[in-house]
């Protein structure tokens, strides 16, 4: 459906402060209702709650209170929830982010060179690699770290890029510009 249609569509509902017709209109923030009779009256509300329940998980109970864990979407996506909320403020990640064998490059970091860059996946669902220690050290590059030195600048680590018909190993640190051949 088009965006501009959505602006101005009028809702079977009526304003709780002046009785006028409801319209859905849209922001950055997502969707809303507002007051058609705006701006005498200023009445508005999101369209969808923020922490929508999307399934409750039987059997689990919260840590804190002991009632029922809820799964929701919220603003950074999925997580699990209390169902008791706002009394209770119980939340979980819906995934460990925690360091694990699978997502671990064995890769000291180059910055602090104490912890290691680990595979990790941006709210939009977009890999990245990172230091450990975040956010004492924020370190990060979008390509996968390979653990070789830069034959130009000497820094520790390279990155393989992909691009249309080529693998290549490129130098992450900025200003230094190395490239190599084909792989």
């Amino acid at each position: 459906m088009n965006a501009s249609l959505i602006q101005h569509k009028k809702t079977e509902e009526l304003c709780p402060q002046c009785g006028q017709a409801l319209h859905i209109r849209n922001s950055r923030q997502g969707a809303f209702l507002c007051c058609s009779n705006y701006p005498t009256c200023d009445h508005l509300r999101p369209l969808h709650e923020k922490n929508e329940i999307k399934k409750r998980l039987n059997g689990s109970h919260c840590p804190l209170c002991h009632k029922e864990l809820v799964l929701k979407q919220g603003r950074y996506g999925l997580f699990i929830g209390c169902s008791d909320y706002p009394q209770c403020h119980y939340i979980a990640p819906l995934t460990d982010n925690k360091k694990t064998e699978e997502n671990n490059t064995h890769i000291t970091c180059p910055l602090c060179k104490k912890e290691q860059l680990v595979k990790r996946q941006s709210r939009y669902g977009k890999t990245f690699y990172a230091c450990d220690s975040y956010p004492c050290c924020k370190y990060a590059v979008n390509d996968k770290p390979v653990n070789e030195f830069c034959p130009d600048c000497h820094w520790p680590i390279l990155v393989k890029r992909q691009s249309a018909q080529t693998l290549r190993l490129i130098c992450p640190k900025k200003g230094c510009g190395y490239r190599s051949k084909p792989i």
